[in-house]
Parts: structure tokens; C-alpha cells; sequence
């Protein structure tokens, strides 16, 4: 078989070794042919593809990012995308293909699936938000990277008696924040599952502070909300999947915190460093599992669907189920943290 790869949405750690699983089986046990199309699915819509073989992948394992490049590319809102993406893959000879990517990535996938394209699914996100999976790889990863920012803030902030905004990614669901602030001992933890009364933060931060212990860590994920607000957002633009740019949650609230309890507040935006970097040893495992299932996948003509996670085993899921709704932070983990607040 002809089989073509994308990596779409935003990079995350393990996508290289999801590839190189893919491109390991596929070859060695299945004798296919493998091919790469570059950044997202802007390589289908406009035919930018390239041959693939172990050989590309040597030395990948740790590696993060996507050696395919990625994009927020939405054929659907391109005159005559979805006809131009099908018109390339039978152009190249392309049997199947294999999508990696998140919500959005993988919706894409989902309607082309329908309209009778040979596709199946890998679930990535750093947010670990898609519903029908129990984890995504890069997730693991991301957290580590919140945790040893956290870790090295306690310090600094118990050196100035200071509270510490801390900023992590997580659009609608607060998954990355929650696993963050329970592992690096947080003070606050913010969410976008839970509006939040900046009055009672202030009030338990002041408290902490009053009974004689010195700094605080609050963890905020960028889609946290006020109970009276909306959105913290850098721009008004939206990316092809109509998504608003977020950011400045952190800001705002290190300002509001400072001038309603006169404790020096500083604000650290950790953005993309979540993203970038080696995966860890958990994320190249699952991922190395998801390429290995979504070969087999192909070949058992199980087109529609996602490997998935579920009780420590790989299964395969409709493509429609894993992306009907996202996956939001279980309310038993938020009060686990909870405990810790003030």
C-alpha cells in the first residue's frame, strides 16, 4: 500500500515518534510504501508531499516538533479544498492516511472520512481534551514542563514574599493546569471549567499570606474566565478553525492581585515552551503505541477511525466519537487540588 502521513494544529512533543512508528511497521512487516504530506493538511490541498522511510527517522525518537512541518490549515474553508485534497491523494497513488492531530485536525479527517476517504486518526493535543481517549501524548510532557517552571518559581517567590501568576495552556479544558498545580504544589489553581471570583482569590491569598507563610503560586490556564467576564484575548483574530488568539489571563489577573491585596505579584507566561523539547518517556512510549496501532489500523481497512487510549490498552474508536465533544478536567482531580488552595 501507498501510505501518506500530516500532522496538523499545533506541534507537540512525540509526533516524530509517532511517525516513526508508522513508517517502521509499515515498511518492515507490511512491505508499504510511506509518504509525508508537509504542514498540516495545506500538503494535501496543495500537493507539497515527500517520500518517507526509516532512514528519515533515525534520530527522531527524542526529538520534538514534527519533521513534516504543521498548520492550521482548514480545507473546508477553501473554495474546492475538500475536492482538491481528494484529487491529490488519488493523483499520488495514496491508498490511506494517517492524520495526527487534535480537535480540529482531526475533524477535518472526520468529514473526509465520511465522503469516503481511506483515513484513520491518531489523537494529539498537549490539552489532553479529546474525550474519547484517556490521554494524549504530549500531555505528560507539557505538565513536566509546568512542573520544573513551578518548581524553580517557589524560590524566588519565598525570596520576596511575592505571589507568583502563572500562566499555562489550556483553551476550553484545564487539564495541563490542574496536573501542573497538583504537582508543583500551587497555592490557586484557575480553570476554565470553574469561573472564578477574583474577590475570593485575593481573600485566600491574603490569608496564606497573614498566617505567616510566604508566597503563593497560582497556576491559570489562558481560557479561565471571571464570573463576570469573558475571554482574555491578545487579538480579535481568528485562526482557520475560528478559534479566538488567547493569552493575557496572567497579566490581568497579577494586576488585580497586586492592587487588591498589596502583595508584589509578577506574571510568567510559560506559551510555547509547553510545546517544544524532548518528549518524555512516557509520551514516546504511547505515542510509538499509537503509530504501531494506526498501521494496523490501515491495513484491517478500519478507515473512520482514532487509536485511542482505554484502560491501558490501545483501541480503535469512530472518528465521530472522538471528536463530538471535548473532554473536560474530572470534578474528583479539581477538588483533589483543591484542598491546597490559600
Amino acid at each position: 500500500m501507498r501510505v501518506a502521513m500530516l500532522t496538523g494544529g499545533g506541534d507537540c512533543p512525540g509526533l516524530n515518534a509517532v511517525m516513526r512508528a508508522v513508517v517502521r511497521k509499515g515498511e518492515s512487516v507490511y512491505g508499504d510504501e510511506l509518504f509525508g504530506f508537509r504542514d498540516g493538511w495545506r500538503g494535501p490541498l496543495e500537493g507539497n508531499i515527500v517520500p518517507l522511510s526509516v532512514a528519515n527517522f533515525r534520530g527522531t525518537l527524542p526529538r520534538g516538533g514534527t519533521i513534516l512541518g504543521s498548520s492550521r490549515t482548514n480545507p473546508f474553508k477553501v473554495d474546492g479544498g475538500p475536492e482538491r485534497v481528494k484529487a491529490n491523494l488519488e493523483k499520488f497513488g495514496i491508498d490511506a492516511l494517517v492524520a495526527i492531530g487534535g480537535e480540529d485536525t482531526l475533524g477535518v479527517a472526520t468529514k473526509l472520512a465520511a465522503d469516503g476517504v481511506n483515513v484513520v486518526g491518531v489523537p494529539k493535543t498537549i490539552d489532553n481534551d479529546l474525550s474519547a481517549t484517556e490521554l494524549t501524548f504530549g500531555f505528560d510532557t507539557a505538565v513536566q514542563v509546568c512542573v520544573d517552571a513551578i518548581d524553580r518559581l517557589h524560590t524566588t517567590a519565598e525570596s520576596h514574599d511575592r505571589v507568583m501568576v502563572v500562566e499555562v495552556m489550556g483553551r476550553h479544558a484545564g487539564h495541563i493546569a490542574t496536573y501542573a498545580a497538583i504537582a508543583g504544589g500551587a497555592s490557586m489553581l484557575l480553570i476554565p471549567e470553574r469561573p472564578f471570583d477574583i474577590d475570593e482569590v485575593c481573600e485566600k491569598i491574603t490569608r496564606r499570606h497573614d498566617n505567616g507563610r510566604f508566597a503563593s503560586i497560582v497556576v491559570v490556564a489562558e481560557g479561565a474566565m471571571p464570573k463576570e467576564g469573558t475571554f482574555a484575548t491578545t487579538t480579535s483574530e481568528l485562526d482557520a478553525f475560528g478559534h479566538v488568539q488567547l493569552g493575557g489571563i496572567g497579566e490581568r489577573l497579577a494586576r488585580a492581585i497586586e492592587e487588591r491585596t498589596g502583595f508584589e505579584t509578577r506574571a510568567i507566561v510559560l506559551g510555547h515552551t509547553q510545546r517544544g523539547g524532548t518528549p518524555t518517556a512516557f509520551d514516546r512510549v504511547l505515542a510509538t503505541r499509537f503509530g504501531i496501532a494506526a498501521i494496523d489500523a490501515v491495513h484491517d481497512n478500519a478507515s473512520g477511525t482514532m487509536v485511542a487510549l482505554r484502560c491501558g490498552s490501545i483501541v480503535r474508536v469512530p472518528l465521530a466519537e472522538a471528536t463530538a465533544e471535548l473532554k473536560l478536567v474530572d470534578p474528583e482531580v479539581y477538588d483533589a487540588a483543591s484542598v491546597f488552595f490559600g
